[in-house]
């Protein structure tokens, strides 16, 4: 399983939820799944053995954002997902929404080529 099928099951029972651009007409809340870095990041014998993935979520809102932050951030630390970064981006005066950022990695054993 890759990291944004995992994400995207675990994610998608809180919030609708899509990779790289919402489509459609946007909810008041919704979150867009970026793939940031995929490294190897431990090798044996020159050849690679764990894959270590990392998205950037963004969730947009429309209101308070911080309860559903706080949900979010629960449901990754209680799928072993490992949080590198946080931070509000800012208010989009185009769209009216919030916009928090929440880094995730997670390491994958590589397969065998």
């Amino acid at each position: 399983m890759s990291i944004l099928q995992e994400l995207n099951a675990l994610l998608s029972p809180l919030l609708p939820v899509e990779t790289g651009i919402f489509s459609g007409v946007a909810p008041n809340e919704y979150l867009v799944l970026t793939p940031m870095t995929d490294e190897y990041a431990l090798f044996g014998d020159n050849t690679p053995l764990i894959d270590v993935s990392e998205v950037r979520i963004s969730l947009f809102s429309e209101g308070n954002y911080i309860n559903r932050k706080n949900q979010i951030t629960a449901a990754l630390l209680g799928a072993a997902f490992t949080i590198t970064d946080r931070r509000y981006i800012g208010y989009e005066n185009d769209s009216g929404y919030y916009h928090y950022a929440i880094d995730v990695a997670k390491e994958y054993e590589t397969e065998e080529i």
